[in-house]
């Protein structure tokens, strides 16, 4: 494999963080209330990805530009919905613009929009009972 194509791949991954990150903010906005708890948990999310505190705030202060991707890997579009709900939950109060918001982003990962209330519950009860992206996955992957 050439440099170049190593190099794309590496900036792909990280453009489909930053959009991933740029989704988090939005559902941690929607309510009107970005506060600290959600502000940790996207700290968390964007050390897990890479990406700097100050790409971070880049990313925080300058939304228009990153545009949306979606992830190519179920694996990757479930990781990435987990923490969309997280964002939402992490505060303890669920707003109906975030819900909403969630709803959306599931539809456009590709999730059944039937099944998305009961995706979003079944993903709140396992981050609530500790259980990780990963652990959550593999217990649901027959209702994806």
């Amino acid at each position: 494999m050439k440099f170049t194509e190593i190099l794309n791949l590496f900036k792909q991954g990280k453009s489909h963080a930053h959009s991933h990150i740029k989704n988090l903010i939005e559902i941690a906005a929607a309510d009107g209330n970005f506060d600290d708890v959600e502000y940790s948990l996207l700290k968390k999310i964007a050390k897990k990805h890479g990406i700097s505190e100050s790409k971070l705030k880049d990313i925080k202060n300058n939304p228009e530009t990153v545009e949306f991707e979606i992830p190519e890997k179920a694996e990757e579009k479930f990781e990435q919905f987990y923490d969309l709900v997280h964002m939402m939950i992490v505060d303890k109060h669920i707003h109906q613009e975030e819900m909403k918001l969630c709803n959306l982003f599931g539809v456009k990962f590709g999730f059944d929009k039937n099944k998305m209330d009961e995706l979003i519950k079944t993903i709140q009860a396992n981050i609530e009972n500790g259980n990780s992206a990963d652990d959550t996955y593999n217990r649901i992957a027959w209702m994806l």
